[in-house]
């Protein structure tokens, strides 16, 4: 969501999510998914060959528009517009074809390596990487829950890169190589990115129209997965400094790097004349030192 309130829902991105283990190790091949509201999608009947003009039960959700729930997450739309919790898949018959309980089991106790770039207006937002599925009711973004239970998550996580735009020489980026411990259950890391617009012009005068930013974090604990409290994730919320910085690449001239080795060669001798008026001086009140003790 940008500063003019504006919710991109159907964003251009190269986001890709992997499976993890609690070792680290990868459980399938990382998967590229759609980012926004999925509420609309119709999921298509898995492997079972059923009638495709059925029309199975809502278990009383039903509405004018959505009479019909031929699949688990139908039946989830159905009770969402409804406003009805959605806490016993097992006994929802589309759900326990799909096997949405054995999915929620398998994903216990294992986290996710999320890659890729994501293309955003460049204008002052936000963005996050929250538990839940995503959907918009009454303008509202909302993560829907309710399919976890009491489910703790563990918000721990690792950042390697993380940057605005191509990197240039020498660029600093503050998030690079961090390691974040969640020392409680349903945490929620906050960063608020102050993003400078950067323009760096190279030898052969190509110009590279990139970001540094610097980043102040905040974290608290949420003591439940929605509501005014918060909800458990990393959340990012950036804009846009009113400045921008240009750095230019340019080679240093004969004279002066003559001048920088006369520079050096001075440097040198200045200081063996003082190692050397220093031990000269030494050495003669030493000798003195020495005569005046024979001569008693």
């Amino acid at each position: 969501m940008d500063v003019t309130g504006e919710s991109q829902i159907d964003v251009e991105h190269n986001i890709y999510k992997e499976r993890l283990d609690l070792e680290g190790s990868p459980l399938e091949v990382p998967e590229k998914e759609d980012i926004g509201d999925k509420s609309l999608q119709i999921v298509e009947s898995l492997k079972l060959s059923l009638n495709e003009s059925r029309c199975e039960s809502c278990y009383g959700a039903e509405s004018p528009a959505l009479k019909c729930c031929n699949t688990c997450d139908n039946v989830r739309e159905a009770y969402r517009k409804k406003g009805w919790a959605f806490t016993s898949p097992g006994e929802i018959e589309q759900c326990a074809r799909e096997g949405f309980t054995e999915k929620l089991e398998q994903q216990q106790n294992e986290g996710c390596h999320l890659y890729g770039n994501l293309e955003v207006n460049k204008v002052a937002g936000n963005f996050h990487i929250a538990p839940g599925r995503s959907f918009q009711q009454h303008h509202v973004h909302v993560h829907d829950m309710q399919a976890f239970g009491n489910t703790k998550f563990n918000m721990t996580h690792s950042i390697k890169h993380f940057s605005f735009g191509h990197d240039y020489p020498g660029i600093v980026n503050p998030l690079d190589h961090i390691h974040v411990l969640a020392n409680r259950e349903q945490m929620m890391f906050q960063y608020f990115v102050k993003i400078v617009p950067t323009t760096y012009v190279k030898l052969n005068s190509s110009v590279l129209s990139t970001n540094q930013f610097s980043v102040t974090t905040n974290t608290k604990a949420v003591t439940s997965s929605f509501g005014e409290q918060g909800l458990p994730g990393f959340f990012m919320m950036y804009e846009f400094s009113p400045m921008m910085v240009k750095y230019t690449e340019e080679k240093r001239s004969f004279f002066h790097f003559l001048t920088g080795v006369c520079a050096i060669i001075g440097g040198v001798f200045t200081v063996a004349g003082l190692v050397d008026s220093f031990i000269f001086h030494s050495a003669k009140i030493i000798q003195k030192k020495i005569e005046l003790g024979k001569a008693s």
